[in-house]
């Protein structure tokens, strides 16, 4: 279950809010009544991680073109 909690609640009970996150999930960080961060186990960070950017095994494979992904962006010219 995600929850909410102060910036305030969360430093000051920060092993409790670890122990949260790894046993229920992401938790919100608010400042001020707006959702400013999340805390979120690293096994999930991890997958997001991975969904985000394929392997160069999985670009080169992929049946659609991904050389937008494969190639580095330019630098700028000197003026």
């Amino acid at each position: 279950m995600t929850r909410a909690w102060q910036a305030r609640e969360a430093r000051a009970r920060f092993s409790a809010f670890l122990e949260v996150t790894v046993n229920e999930g992401p938790q919100i960080v608010t400042r001020r009544g707006v959702g400013t961060a999340v805390l979120l186990p690293i096994a999930q960070w991890r997958e997001m991680q991975k969904a985000e950017k394929p392997s160069l095994k999985e670009a080169l494979l992929a049946p659609e073109p991904r050389a937008e992904a494969l190639t580095p962006p330019r630098r700028q010219p000197r003026s």
